[in-house]
């Protein structure tokens, strides 16, 4: 986290909300009429601005205060619930799970789990439509463990499908190992993973994960220069498993990673995986499977 004491701004706007300063002002505002009363020689309209001049920075305090803070509406009647202590301690809990949350993404990070990581994907791609960003383009890299999974992200695949129509590109890296790629099951699983991208305008490349640098072989996803999602543990069919981040700021760094690992020309992913395709297409669709042949492909890629 950002050292808070080095940033001007910061210490303006906590101070401007700061409890101590409102109590301070106040007093100022009950003495400073006071003072005008008990010594005669001082300028009525001296004290005027004084006094109108506590009055703004105090009203300016309170204005900063609802525009950076959450305000939570409390229970009016706290006995009128059928068990007031357990009320209170559910209604502490989310408390502090709501503001442990907020207190994060004003970081520009935010955390979420299992079933939320999905649904927060195919929102990240459609708030990217609607805030006009900046290129209009997502870059993702997918470490391929298993195909299914991100086949089945129905609602996350529909929001691709209208970024590109609506004139956005993406661009999907597909990092497996050596070894998947060698099995028959695996190839076509991906390969149809991979059509069904590319019937929604999808660019696919392809990379093995055996060469790539533990740095590099990430699941993540930069949306234009707005936002980049980091899967830190991947989810599984029923949504029980999986942990990822959003970072709003740093962007620079995942893009410039991604394009490293893309490529371009002759060396680049989809250059990799036309080699690939090229090879392993015709023995699924004769059912003549050879993982020798598939061998041969992948270690020339």
């Amino acid at each position: 986290m950002p050292d808070q004491r080095r940033d001007p701004l910061t210490r303006i706007t906590n101070g401007l909300g700061s409890p101590v300063l409102g109590t301070v002002i106040g007093i100022a505002g009950l003495v400073t009429p006071m003072i005008g009363w008990a010594v005669d020689r001082v300028n009525l309209k001296v004290l005027l601005v004084i006094q109108g001049v506590l009055i703004l920075v105090l009203a300016a305090g309170h204005l900063w205060t609802r525009r950076a803070y959450i305000h939570l509406r409390r229970a009016n009647n706290l006995k009128a619930m059928d068990d007031a202590r357990y009320y209170d301690l559910v209604r502490a809990h989310l408390e502090r799970e709501l503001i442990s949350d907020y207190s994060e993404i004003a970081d520009g990070h935010l955390r979420v789990y299992a079933s939320e990581v999905p649904r927060l994907s195919a929102l990240l791609v459609t708030t990217l439509s609607d805030a006009a960003s900046e290129p209009s383009q997502i870059l993702a890299a997918d470490l391929t463990t298993n195909p299914q999974l991100l086949n089945q992200r129905r609602e996350y695949i529909a929001a691709n499908r209208r970024f590109t129509e609506a004139g956005g590109s993406i661009n999907r890296l597909f990092i497996a190992y050596r070894d998947d790629l060698l099995k028959q099951d695996f190839a076509a699983a991906l390969l149809e993973l991979i059509g069904r991208h590319r019937d929604i305008g999808v660019t696919c490349g392809l990379a093995v994960r055996d060469r790539l640098r533990a740095d590099e072989a990430v699941d993540y996803v930069v949306f234009a220069g707005a936002a980049v999602l980091v899967e830190e543990e991947q989810g599984d069919a029923d949504y029980t498993k999986g942990r990822s981040s959003v970072y709003f700021k740093g962007i620079d760094r995942w893009r410039n990673r991604f394009e490293s690992v893309w490529g371009s020309g002759a060396h680049s992913a989809p250059r990799a995986l036309q080699a690939y395709e090229s090879t392993a297409r015709p023995m699924l669709d004769a059912g003549t499977w050879d993982e020798a042949r598939a061998a041969s492909a992948v270690d020339a890629l």
